[in-house]
C-alpha cells in the first residue's frame, strides 16, 4: 500500500488514524483541511483547490485524510486502499464536543493556523446526517470512479485499533 485514502464523519478519528498509518508505513501525510481552509475559516477557491488535490493525488506515496466529496473522483482512482472510519454518529458528536473543549487554547495539527476549533449547528447537523447522506455518496463515488478499490470499513474503536495493529510498524 502506497496511497491510502481515509474518509469518515467529523469526529470519527480520520486525522488521528491518518497520522498513525503514515507513521507506521513511513508515508507522507496529507490533511486536506490544511489545503482547503485559510486563516479565519476562509475556504479555498474551488478551481485552485481541485488543482491542488489533483497534484497531491498524483504523488506516488501518501496517506490522505478528508472527505471533500467533490474531489473523490480525483483521489479514488489513485488510491490503493480506502479506509472508511464509520463510527456511530453519537460517538462522533461527543468526540467533536470533547475536542472543542480540549483544544480551546491550541490549534489542531490537521488545520492551518488561524482556524481554531469551532462548533456550530451546521457542523453538528453534518455529523448527525453523515450516515444517511455522506456515507452513501462515498460508496457511490467508489462505484463510479474506482469499483475495484479495496475498502476497509471500520465501525468501532476496537476495529480501528485492530486494523491499525495489522499494519507493520517501523
Amino acid at each position: 500500500m502506497r496511497r491510502i485514502l481515509i474518509v469518515g464523519s467529523s469526529g470519527a478519528g480520520k486525522s488521528t488514524l491518518a497520522r498513525a498509518v503514515a507513521r507506521r508505513l513511513d508515508l507522507p501525510l496529507i490533511h486536506l483541511d490544511r489545503h482547503y481552509w485559510r486563516p479565519g475559516w476562509i475556504p479555498a477557491d474551488d478551481a485552485a483547490f481541485h488543482a491542488k488535490i489533483a497534484a497531491l493525488a498524483a504523488g506516488e506515496r501518501w496517506v490522505m485524510d478528508g472527505n471533500y466529496g467533490s474531489t473523490l473522483d480525483l483521489r479514488l482512482p489513485r488510491a490503493d486502499l480506502l479506509v472508511l472510519v464509520d463510527l456511530p454518529w453519537p460517538l462522533c458528536l461527543a468526540r467533536v464536543v470533547r475536542r472543542r473543549w480540549d483544544r480551546r487554547a491550541a490549534d489542531r495539527p490537521d488545520l492551518p493556523a488561524g482556524c481554531p476549533e469551532r462548533l456550530d449547528l451546521g457542523f453538528l447537523h453534518y455529523i448527525w446526517r453523515y450516515p444517511g447522506r455522506s456515507r452513501p455518496r462515498v460508496f457511490a463515488a467508489v462505484a463510479a470512479h474506482a469499483p475495484d478499490l479495496p475498502v476497509v470499513r471500520l465501525r468501532t474503536r476496537r476495529q480501528v485499533r485492530r486494523w491499525l495493529d495489522t499494519l507493520p510498524s517501523r
